[in-house]
């Protein structure tokens, strides 16, 4: 048997040529890698003895000859390519162990130049890989240091891998190349500044965990990461306590470190099933706390608190017995780490540089049967023109700054959405509705049974998307709202208007929407 080695990740590849040496294996090994196992005292074959013509071009071209590819596509039982692989004296190549040109390690480096990162693309590499992968009846082709075990043990005591085995490992090999070749297409379309929505768009993530299950528990799952995340990202989290994070855990989270990102002033946001409960900026992350589990101090029972400053010890104080799945925050104290750790379920996550990420991924994608929805990602809150104030009265000072605050929350809730704040804090949220007046009357509500009659009064209200009638507004009269935000662009605007100025009632618009489905 003989083995081609050619690795950039030299991780096992010791222990997997010197265990291939000592079942009787011929290693036919490329550059580093050959000195590298020479050093170790293991013999090697250069390829250049193989194909008869020396590595040139500066290594890029090596491996691309009859030589290796017709050892490695030769079909053992096929008498036609016997016949021609003895004539012209190639060998067969039994087992193939690749990982390519670190490509991404290159390219996330600071001020890496495209010429570098076009250097540390691969091409003898993952053609080598196809070759064995499609021809995996008859070679063993691994990309993962992980299987090198698990092919020595097989041949400890079997003769051949199982042929379920060595398809198992193709599939992987494709997989490996597919991701490559898409990391490689992405970047140079954002490097070369290449618009638009490619004809062929290729997504490669990889495995970051197996979840215990999914959305439901019939469900299975499994969490993905980006080839490249940046601080801030979940991915980059540090799990500091409590269970693993579920699939619900890291969906909610995620919704609400989206909403956190808006805000610059300490701030906290509950969230639950994906939306938030309870929103409030104050002078301090605990005064946050306290003024966002007043907004809904029952839909925060399970659900998730995130902050964009440290959490102290009063912090954890004013938490108390509240159950929470998650607590999310840039770093804690000692103390509060500590008392946090008392619960032993409590998810406890340090997530650095929450607020760095904003527009680095710029797609957002859902999937239907059959296909993807792409587009670009709502990382915008108005439009270019800014605001317009469209009623007879204008907001004070107080209520613009209030009303920017209700925005941004409005962005982040499901449609149709509205939102009532008051403080920096929120009032009332009616999310998900079908009918926007039943999203109005669901805020106003919420507002109501938390609160009481007389705390609507003087709040500011946000709608995702423009009002279609002008029952909202006669809503917002009676619950004593006194301004308006929202995008406009309705048919009935100036009904809207009029009845806004008819209450009293200050609105502006924003000429940008945000539904979110």
């Amino acid at each position: 048997m003989r083995a081609l080695l050619s690795v950039s990740d030299k991780e096992q590849i010791d222990y997997f040529a010197k265990a291939l040496v000592e079942l009787g294996v011929e290693i036919i090994s490329t550059g580093g890698t050959a000195r590298h196992l020479k050093e170790k005292g293991i013999p090697v074959r250069e390829v250049s003895e193989i194909t008869g013509f020396p590595e040139c071009l500066d290594g890029r071209v090596k491996t691309l000859h009859p030589s290796i590819h017709g050892g490695l596509l030769g079909r053992r039982n096929n008498p036609v390519h016997k016949e021609q692989m003895a004539t012209l004296g190639i060998e067969s190549i039994d087992i193939l162990a690749v990982n390519l040109y670190p490509f991404k390690e290159t390219i996330t480096k600071e001020r890496v130049t495209l010429e570098e990162a076009i250097e540390n693309i691969d091409i003898g590499g993952p053609a080598m890989l196809r070759s064995a992968a499609k021809n995996n009846e008859n070679v063993i082709v691994l990309v993962d240091p992980n299987d090198y075990v698990r092919i020595i043990e097989v041949f400890k005591t079997e003769k051949e891998a199982p042929k379920e085995l060595k398809q198992e490992l193709a599939v992987k090999a494709f997989q490996h190349t597919a991701a490559y070749d898409a990391l490689i297409a992405d970047f140079l379309s954002k490097r070369l500044g290449i618009q638009g929505y490619p004809e062929k768009l290729t997504l490669t993530l990889e495995k970051v965990q197996d979840m215990r299950y999914g959305e439901n528990p019939h469900q299975t799952a499994a969490f993905y990461k980006n080839p490249i995340v940046f601080p801030g990202e979940l991915p980059t989290t540090v799990q500091l306590n409590g269970k693993e994070l579920s699939f619900n855990n890291i969906n909610d989270t995620n919704g609400a470190l989206e909403l956190l990102k808006e805000y610059k002033e300490p701030t906290v946001i509950a969230c639950k099933h994906a939306n938030p409960c309870g929103v409030a900026s104050g002078k301090s992350a605990k005064e946050a706390y306290l003024k966002a589990y007043q907004s809904d101090p029952v839909s925060i029972f399970g659900g998730i608190v995130v902050t964009n400053r440290f959490v102290d010890l009063e912090f954890v104080k004013a938490i108390g017995n509240t159950f929470l799945e998650i607590i999310g925050a840039p770093d804690y104290t000692d103390e509060a780490l500590k008392m946090l750790k008392e619960k032993k379920n409590l998810r406890v996550l340090a997530i650095e540089n929450m607020d760095k990420v904003s527009g680095v991924e710029n797609m957002d994608m859902k999937r239907v049967n059959g296909g993807m929805l792409v587009q670009d990602k709502d990382d915008k809150l108005l439009s270019e023109q800014g605001v317009e104030v469209v009623t007879k009265r204008k907001p004070s000072t107080e209520e613009m700054e209030e009303l920017l605050f209700a925005w941004r929350v409005v962005k982040h809730i499901k449609s149709n959405g509205i939102v009532i704040t008051k403080n920096k804090q929120t009032i009332g949220i009616g999310t998900g509705q079908v009918s926007r007046i039943w999203a109005c009357q669901q805020a106003i509500d919420h507002g109501k049974g938390y609160f009481g009659e007389a705390s609507l009064s003087g709040a500011c209200l946000a709608s995702d998307a423009f009002f279609p009638f002008a029952d909202s507004i006669e809503e917002a009269k009676k619950a004593g709202i006194t301004a308006i935000v929202q995008p406009g662009g309705s048919i009935r605007d100036e009904e809207v208007i009029q009845a806004c100025d008819d209450a009293g009632i200050a609105m502006i618009f924003t000429g940008m929407r945000h539904f979110k489905h």
